[in-house]
């Protein structure tokens, strides 16, 4: 059977075999086979086939490594893990805005803590001016979800109140090109902060504030999956969520 999703890849990005092939040093017929008869190049070649067309190794070969080498790499992308997100180092998130070069991602019900940052603003406003993308994924205030997680959390409409709240803060930052704000309507069981292979992820605890939850430091290694489960999480709920207008 024919890689189809290797003949996508390349013709997403405009690539010939010819120019991939020549770019990551190999015979045009390697690459041909690749596509044509399924063939599983050596890791390496994955791996550097995999970085240059910007998606994951398993993606292309799903069934290149094995489950004891996928769980080990999975194990590998835990860089740190706090037991609370109040302990994770405040210069922790400007280190993790800070080194992104394409693209930013927030996914929480309010994230007010972040938005009353006016640190972590400047920064975000300053990456979007440098051309990387920066979205941000709020609750929608008036969504059932929202009010589902005030009572989970005992703080009622306060919930709701947040989130009004945060979207006046980050009205000047809406107005900043490349940066797109959504509303979503969905049951979080974590909220995702991202900057290209770097994520935090903030577990959320029935009866307990995110703030007092458990967090994750994450960073995408080859064959590792960890990181995409979340990436790909981030990415549904982004697709199914309402643009804020602007001037909202």
């Amino acid at each position: 059977m024919p890689n189809e999703r290797l003949r996508a890849a390349l013709l997403q990005r405009g690539l010939t075999i010819e120019a991939l092939a020549e770019q990551i040093g190999v015979d045009p017929k390697t690459v041909e086979r690749w596509i044509t008869k399924n063939r599983t190049p050596y890791r390496r070649t994955r791996y550097a086939v995999a970085s240059h067309l910007g998606v994951d190794e398993t993606y292309l070969w799903p069934d290149a490594l094995t489950k004891e080498q996928v769980t080990s790499a999975s194990s590998t992308e835990i860089v740190t893990i706090y037991p609370h997100r109040w302990a994770v180092p405040r210069d922790a998130w400007g280190r993790l805005f800070n080194e992104a070069r394409n693209e930013i991602g927030v996914l929480v019900y309010s994230g007010l803590f972040l938005a009353e940052d006016a640190g972590a603003q400047r920064i975000l406003a300053g990456k979007a001016r440098e051309g990387v993308r920066v979205r941000i994924l709020l609750g929608d205030p008036d969504s059932s979800q929202v009010a589902e997680r005030g009572v989970d959390e005992g703080i009622g409409d306060s919930m709701a109140a947040k989130i009004r709240n945060v979207l006046v803060l980050y009205k000047p930052l809406q107005a900043v090109e490349n940066v797109e704000i959504r509303l979503h309507s969905t049951v979080l069981y974590n909220s995702i902060y991202y900057a290209d292979d770097q994520f935090f992820v903030n577990t959320h605890v029935y009866g307990v504030p995110a703030s007092n939850a458990p967090f994750w430091h994450l960073k995408q290694i080859p064959g590792g999956e960890l990181v995409t489960t979340y990436r790909t999480s981030f990415e549904r709920i982004w697709e199914g969520a309402k643009p804020l207008p602007q001037g909202d």
